[in-house]
């Protein structure tokens, strides 16, 4: 963005990104060991494009092929979820074997998993992995394969499982299908055999029920990120696939056998009820060889569900037109994906990715509703920076990324300062301390509004998912409230008038509909260009042209104007005067030359003081929403009374404007990962450590897991998701250091320090 758009003179140009070190740590490069060595040998060799640090070792460098994704994924997943030592691991271990007609030969375990502190040899061998790469018909519709179908998988697993006495657990995956199977040991002595399983115990399996029961939260686990994603989908695209639903029934016939599994773990955990959201050893041994599934595991979760909805009346969460339709074969499924792991405990961080990801996915909006991307959600919350007696407001709040992000951004807040260097399951266990106080600052503070119905319940329950309780989203039409418009959510957001009236809003932030071919017409167009006592105020709402000498001139009232240029107006109304606003605009706005969009530019300098403007790349909107737009992402502070009068009296001030053009967002626009490169094309690598809890005799152990990886090249990488070995600068510490050379120059500022 060229800065005369905005009429404002621009301090010295920042360098945007500067050169980063192609050094890497001088650190020992035993992957996981504690100790460092007087020893400094050289770091490992730089990687090509289609390499990766394996996640076992550390440090050594493999093809990143696409088998290759999988197994690394699940590498991460045993350590974070499970609590497998990575010093247990070995990658592609090769088994003697014989097969069916007899004959001896040698296969390889994609991980194999050895008794803790043991030599990696046969006979202490204790797990293994198969993992093979992700069908290229993944994203299709197709169905999701029951232990029924899986055969070939399961005795491919088996073969190795029986070459070695002592190992208990297997599991296949291709990220799309994920059996777990353990040894009968009721079974044939000369040939044990495969027995399904829910999912596999953590560290070393002491109090792990080996039949698959999970009867109490004890027995159950937080989840890793990845895992829970990974689970989300499958049970999503077991309903698309397998019950023939479309895409959006399909989230929401899930959404209500989520609710259910969250409502059983909050009654066992206040000691008002026995879990019934499990799958007990005779329910998976039956469900294991057919498509019906089992009518006792079907049975408890309606019944649940039926709770579900009286649990939340006072909220208008559910109503009795919620109708949990799935099959008992669907909700067998569901449950046995979802049962082992205790969600309230899992990372809400780790909930609110999970859940977006699955919503964004399957509620695509059609009245030019695009999505924002979670990395430019998370920037703009972080740059306007809410404090915790500050109202949020969305008015356009789609499926609630704002909301739930501006939850996040306080809870961090409240987090302790070595919260990032914390093991993964001491960042879950503070996080959930503050569930209550997050509760009562999402009733309090945090609103949204949109016109689609089935957006706003979306949004209320990503709300639900994090603090228990449903928030404040309305349905309405933001453009009208709260003079006109009768659709169910005015009536309910006029009773928080003192909060989300126009002119009372402290921060807002929002992603308007764009487009042309949505215009708005009619009676809402006329409170843009009058009071309702008929008073005259500013507006965009005209028809405008230019007069000889190049000034604007005002026309005839506009019959009809894109939304965007309308929700600028608004949102600047809705903000009280000293207050923020974020939003995410077309480039077209803020850089074409005709009079109707300079019109907007003209009224949003005279409303308001820019704070910052940050021009977006293509790619983040190509992968993160499906949309090839050009957008800005525009930061504004409203003029106080005082302010405007102050200009009146001596005209407008100039005054530097931090304005950034991003050029990468961690992926191209194939979603594919970019990574920071030194001026001769290879991959830079830094080397760091991480401390994780591993679980040796059912006891977790704090282990220190040295690593080197690839730096991605991402200029929005927020606070809370850059790691503490990246170093490289992005759109938010160069924002701060503009702020503490600039501060005493910017009006709002010196108004802030005023009062």
């Amino acid at each position: 963005m060229a800065e005369e758009q905005l009429g404002f003179d621009m301090p010295e140009e920042r360098p945007r990104k500067p050169e980063a070190s192609g050094e890497v740590g001088k650190k020992d490069a035993d992957a996981v060991s504690g100790e460092t060595t007087d020893e400094a040998p050289a770091g490992p060799r730089k990687l090509a494009d289609d390499e990766v640090f394996d996640y076992i070792t550390g440090d050594k460098v493999v093809k990143y092929t696409e088998a290759e994704k999988v197994r690394q994924r699940i590498a991460r997943a045993l350590v974070y979820q499970y609590g497998i030592d990575p010093r247990d691991m070995e990658a592609d271990f090769s088994i003697p074997v014989v097969n069916d007609a007899g004959r001896k030969s040698r296969r390889r375990a994609s991980i194999a998993i050895f008794e803790h502190g043991t030599k990696h040899e046969l006979a202490n061998l204790r797990r293994v992995v198969v993992t093979k790469p992700r069908p290229k018909d993944s994203r299709t519709v197709s169905k999701i394969r029951t232990y029924a179908h899986a055969k070939a998988q399961i005795d491919e697993v088996a073969q190795l499982m029986q070459a070695a006495p002592d190992c208990r657990y297997g599991m296949w995956t291709d990220d799309k299908d994920l059996y777990f199977i353990s040894k009968d040991d009721d079974s044939s002595l000369f040939e044990p055999r495969p027995r399904p399983l829910l999912n596999w115990p953590r560290g070393d399996a002491t109090l792990f029920d080996p039949k698959g029961n999970a009867s109490s939260l004890a027995s159950m686990r937080r989840a890793d990120e990845t895992m829970l994603r990974f689970a989300f989908r499958r049970c999503h695209n077991y309903i698309h696939g397998n019950e023939g639903l479309p895409k959006d029934a399909a989230f929401w016939q899930f959404l209500y056998v989520l609710f259910a599994k969250l409502l059983d773990e909050r009654l066992v955990r206040e000691g008002r009820a026995q879990t019934r959201f499990y799958v007990d050893s005779d329910d998976l041994a039956a469900a294991s060889g057919t498509e019906e599934g089992s009518p006792a595991v079907a049975s408890r979760i309606r019944q649940l569900f039926e709770e579900v909805k009286a649990y939340y009346p006072d909220q208008d969460g559910f109503t009795e037109h919620d109708r949990l339709t799935l099959g008992d074969g669907a909700l067998t499924f569901i449950t046995g994906e979802l049962a082992t792991y205790n969600l309230h405990d899992t990372s809400l961080d780790a909930l609110g990715t999970a859940y977006q990801e699955l919503v964004g996915d399957n509620l695509r909006g059609d009245r030019g509703q695009y999505f924002t991307p979670i990395g430019a959600v998370r920037l703009m919350i972080e740059m306007l920076d809410p404090d915790e007696d500050e109202t949020v407001f969305d008015p356009c709040s789609g499926t609630g990324g704002f909301l739930r992000e501006a939850l996040l951004h306080q809870l961090h807040k409240w987090l302790p300062a070595d919260f990032k260097s914390l093991p993964q399951q001491q960042k879950a266990e503070l996080e959930t301390k503050f569930r209550p106080r997050l509760a009562e600052y999402a009733q309090d503070r945090v609103f949204g509004a949109d016109f689609d119905p089935f957006l706003t319940r979306a949004a209320s329950f990503g709300v639900m998912m994090l603090t228990d309780v449903a928030g404040n989203t309305f349905q309405l039409d933001s453009l009208g409230f709260p003079w006109l418009g009768n659709l169910p959510g005015v009536a309910k957001a006029k009773e928080h008038l003192h909060r989300i009236e126009p002119g009372k809003v402290d921060v807002l932030v929002t992603n308007p509909p764009f487009g042309s071919d949505i215009p708005v017409t009619g009676p809402v167009l006329d409170l843009f260009r009058h009071e309702r006592s008929g008073a005259e105020k500013p507006s965009v709402a005209y028809g405008w042209s230019r007069d000889k000498s190049g000034a604007l001139v005002r026309g005839k009232p506009a019959p009809s104007l894109a939304p965007e240029k309308l929700f600028v107006q608004k949102a600047i109304e809705w903000v009280r005067p000293g207050g923020r606003l974020g939003i995410v605009l077309p480039n077209g706005i803020l850089s074409n030359p005709g009079p109707e969009d300079e019109a907007v530019r003209q009224y949003i300098l005279d409303e308001c003081w820019v704070m910052a403007s940050v021009e977006l790349p293509v790619e983040i909107f190509v992968v993160g929403a499906g949309v090839n737009i050009l957008t800005t992402l525009l930061f504004l502070r409203k003029k106080t009374g005082r302010e405007r009068e102050e200009e009146e009296l001596h005209g407008a001030a100039d005054y530097p404007v931090f304005m950034s053009v991003v050029e990468k967002v961690g992926h191209d626009r194939r979603g594919n990962p970019l990574h920071v490169r030194d001026a001769r094309g290879a991959l830079l690598v830094r080397e760091h450590e991480k401390v994780e809890e591993v679980e040796v005799n059912g006891v977790a152990i704090p282990r220190v897991l040295k690593r080197r990886d690839p730096i991605l090249d991402d200029d929005l990488m927020a606070d809370r998701d850059r790691p503490d070995y990246h170093d490289r600068p992005s759109v938010m510490t160069e924002y701060r250091a503009f702020l503490k050379e600039y501060g005493d120059q910017l009006p709002w500022k010196r108004a802030e320090g005023n009062a």
